[in-house]
């Protein structure tokens, strides 16, 4: 198993979890929850975005402008293979990811 490269940068791997927890997510609540600003979240999204792991919607709340990104189905499966090669790396220590 091998890390994925898309989703290996620390911010992308904040976004793409916390996607992975939700159907879709309003962009500010993302970039908040990630603690990024609104340029580095739409350079992480629209690369996520590229590589088919996160699709992107624009629409309206009354008459505000929003955008709310969602974990494709390629990106679920990326995101569980990143995840278990991390555990892997993790296991070769004898622990863990859930010991403390």
């Amino acid at each position: 198993m091998e890390l994925d490269p898309v989703i290996h940068a620390p911010a992308r791997l904040q976004i793409v979890a916390l996607l992975a927890a939700a159907e879709d997510a309003e962009f500010g609540f993302v970039r908040d929850q990630v603690g990024v600003s609104d340029s580095v979240l739409s350079k992480h999204a629209s690369a996520l975005e590229a590589a088919g792991y996160v699709e992107i919607r624009k629409g309206y709340v009354g008459k505000r402008p929003r955008t709310w990104l969602k974990l494709s189905g390629r990106g679920r499966q990326a995101y569980r293979a990143h995840v278990a090669a991390l555990q892997a790396i993790v296991a070769r220590s004898g622990l863990s990811l859930t010991s403390e």
